[in-house]
């Protein structure tokens, strides 16, 4: 395999189109390229990898302060892609892809490196064709759009996010970006029961896949059915506005989310991790 960077975004996207609508686990690559070519990021490295007939036939890219987001690779090949990614990129921080993927570029980092790496989530992946209504009943008050007024509110619920998850030392400047991105292409859902209490983020729909998340709701409001009826809504508005799938990822640490989007509906389907490489180069 040859190794080769992009550095226009309209070019890679031209390139790598077709290889990242193949299949449902490359849905995030495709979401995040096209942030990149809206312009939401600054920095990024885009990055493919090519066969011996010069087809794509893998793809990696990261936008600070992430990690290296990668479609599948052989195991095999992971050495070989690092020794690379490493001369344009000394300072990477970790790894989201598939298990297999993730895990192999982890080791390979570890062994050039002579830096720990640990694993960070393990996840699973979830997608839906049909919403199923919650078998408790829908919650208490309905699904809106988040507005102007809700930005400081939504801000710090992504910072809790962020900290729950383990996000990569992220603080509210980089939570308020991210909500604001959201907000500006009515990515960002909010589930009000006379006040905001639950939120959903909705993507942008690649391949006709709608990606649901993030999903967050305040500790002292849980276990009252409020992220369930939000991400069923959710799905049905995505669904209604032209995808053919929607998708999710669940931390598989969480039986609770596990449990609750497949009573609507959603059934896994595979599998993610995110390895922290934790001393850098």
């Amino acid at each position: 395999m040859r190794f080769e960077r992009i550095r226009e975004p309209q070019e890679f996207a031209e390139r790598v189109w077709p290889f990242v609508a193949e299949r449902v686990e490359r849905n995030v690559i495709g979401t995040l390229l096209l942030d990149v070519q809206a312009g939401s990021y600054d920095q990024y490295l885009l990055a493919t990898g090519l066969d011996d007939d010069g087809r794509v036939v893998w793809v990696g890219m990261r936008v600070a302060p992430w990690y290296l987001l990668t479609s599948d690779l052989d195991p095999a090949l992971a050495d070989a892609l690092v020794g690379w990614w490493q001369r344009f990129d000394p300072q990477l921080n970790g790894v989201d892809g598939p298990p297999e993927t993730a895990r192999a570029i982890a080791d390979a980092w570890a062994a050039r490196s002579g830096a720990p790496t640990r694993l960070q989530i393990s996840e699973a992946m979830h997608v839906l064709s049909e919403v199923t209504d919650p078998p408790h009943g829908r919650a208490s008050g309905e699904l809106r759009a988040a507005r102007g007024a809700d930005r400081e509110l939504l801000t710090d619920w992504m910072v809790a996010f962020q900290q729950e998850a383990g996000w990569p030392g992220l603080g509210r400047e980089e939570a308020a970006r991210g909500v604001d991105m959201r907000m500006a292409r009515d990515g960002m859902l909010i589930w009000d029961d006379g006040r905001p209490v639950s939120l959903v983020g909705l993507n942008r729909v690649v391949a006709g896949v709608a990606r649901i998340g993030p999903v967050y709701t305040p500790p002292s409001l849980r276990g009252r059915g409020y992220a369930t009826s939000a991400v069923a809504a959710t799905s049905r508005r995505a669904l209604a506005g032209g995808a053919e799938r929607c998708m999710l990822f669940t931390d598989l640490a969480n039986p609770t989310s596990n449990k609750i989007y497949a009573e609507v509906g959603y059934r896994r389907t595979g599998a993610w991790e995110q390895h922290v490489f934790e001393s850098r180069l």
